[in-house]
């Protein structure tokens, strides 16, 4: 720590993620770091005695829940040189006015795409087994496990996936499927064939990469240009019996599209994340004994939180060390990441 200095703290985000995220062992830490004042805490940053607070504050640590940091807002804030953010994405808070100061800002990115990584083996393993829709028919078929054999072969061995997307998610995944039997194909603009080839998989082109898959993986941010990224052009071009995943964001996948191709029963998918979100009730994806959704529970819940605030306190003692930070975020990542 730079001369033992210890600067003003604020942690700006909504009350049950402080409560889950900064339980005694994290609290206990940021105090030896840092000056924390009343409040300690708040997801209000219009208010008088917050706005008093922000004159003093140098540092931010945030989560799910800080405000948009607006140039108003910022204004409050003269002497704030850094944000050390809890969560993956900040896009939901920073803007230009940030980058135009200057200021320090990094994320917990990696940190949570360790559980979307592990959901996403569970639920590529389920899908060579159909055993999400094979549940699903036992409620029409009790005493009787013959309808099992109209699920197809129920196998992971031999079998291709296409992960779309090299990112944080992505290369976790890839690495992590090292552990089946399996061929593994990935399909990004922005990725090196070489990493990817380290990885254990290979690069090949979208329109090539989707024919030849069971099992398609989704691991793409949420951006203009990969809105409805695969749509009706290429869930046509997946084979029959495949299995579309998705837990990265909803808009990448044309809903209405995998509708009509689950409903049709060619496709199978398992869906954590969904545009809109939720669904609403009228979606035909609900009923369907192909389809397993469930309710955005792939990243960082209860204890896995923590992993996240204790790799923000790692750059906050970084930055007070005068150390570079390990996961900055700039303003040219905006361009391609979540």
């Amino acid at each position: 720590m730079t001369n033992g200095r210890r600067p003003q703290a604020l942690l700006v985000m909504d009350p049950p993620n402080f409560s889950m995220q900064f339980q005694e062992p994290q609290l206990r830490r940021l105090r030896g770091l840092v000056e924390l004042e009343e409040p300690i805490v708040t997801d209000d940053l219009d208010a008088a005695h917050v706005r008093r607070r922000l004159r003093e504050v140098e540092v931010l640590v945030t989560s799910w829940g800080c405000p948009r940091l607006t140039t108003a807002r910022l204004a409050d804030a003269p002497r704030l040189r850094a944000i050390f953010h809890c969560a993956g994405t900040v896009r939901t808070f920073i803007t230009e006015e940030v980058w135009r100061r200057g200021i320090l800002v990094t994320n917990a990115a990696d940190e949570n795409a360790i559980p979307v990584a592990e959901f996403t083996l569970a639920a590529i393993i389920f899908a060579g087994k159909k055993a999400p829709f094979l549940a699903a028919d036992a409620r029409a078929h009790r005493e009787d496990w013959s309808y099992a054999a109209r699920r197809g072969e129920l196998s992971n061995r031999g079998r291709t996936i296409g992960v779309v997307g090299f990112s944080r998610v992505g290369r976790r995944v890839v690495e992590r499927l090292r552990s089946l039997e399996v061929t593994v194909l990935v399909a990004d603009p922005y990725a090196d064939a070489a990493e990817v080839s380290a990885a254990g998989a290979r690069l090949v082109p979208l329109p090539e990469l989707l024919p030849r898959c069971d099992v398609l993986t989704l691991h793409v941010p949420a951006l203009p240009s990969t809105r409805h990224l695969i749509g009706a052009p290429e869930l046509a071009l997946l084979q029959d019996g495949t299995t579309v995943i998705n837990t990265a964001r909803g808009a990448v996948l044309d809903t209405r599209a995998l509708e009509r191709e689950c409903a049709g029963g060619r496709l199978d998918a398992i869906l954590d994340v969904s545009d809109p979100e939720p669904l609403p009730a009228t979606s035909p994806l609900y009923d369907l004994p192909n389809v397993m959704i469930t309710p955005h529970i792939a990243g960082s819940l209860g204890s896995e939180t923590r992993r996240m605030s204790e790799s923000a306190l790692d750059e906050l003692e970084r930055y007070l060390s005068g150390r570079p930070p390990r996961a900055a975020v700039t303003a040219d990542d905006f361009m391609v990441s979540a």
